[in-house]
């Protein structure tokens, strides 16, 4: 687990943060997944944030977040998700309204949980395995 150093601070904060498809439809096939990781990578790196680990089942999506005290939970999850919500039904948008009615393609809840240097491995693996489930 890195620390990183800020003016007059030190700090090491990671976040695993899952969120479902709207209804847990399985609509995340292998095209959506590689344009949604290359979407969130860009979030994350516009809003100054990493994104550790990232990985796919076909109706959620697991990722492993390093971050600094300034960023607000809320505020990334809903540039995450809204963003690539938008820019996901506007590439991908017929194949998803067959499955998906009304617009939204997330869920509007999440989960979200602090990850310490102890817990970090276990994490990383778990992301990792859930295709191989």
């Amino acid at each position: 687990m890195e620390v990183t150093y800020g003016r007059g601070y030190v700090y090491s904060i990671q976040y695993h943060i899952v969120w479902c498809v709207k209804y847990r439809h399985k609509v995340i096939t292998d095209d959506i997944e590689k344009c949604l990781i290359g979407i969130l990578n860009k979030i994350a790196n516009d809003n100054k944030f990493q994104i550790l680990e990232c990985n796919t089942e076909k109706d959620h999506i697991h990722l492993l977040i390093n971050c600094s005290p300034q960023h607000y939970i809320p505020d990334m999850i809903k540039a995450l998700k809204g963003v690539s919500a938008r820019l996901l039904m506007k590439e991908f948008g017929e194949e998803l309204k067959k499955k998906l009615w009304g617009g939204h393609l997330w869920n509007p809840s999440y989960f979200v949980a602090t990850v310490s240097e102890n817990t970090e491995e276990q994490i990383r693996n778990y992301i990792q395995s859930q295709k191989k489930k």
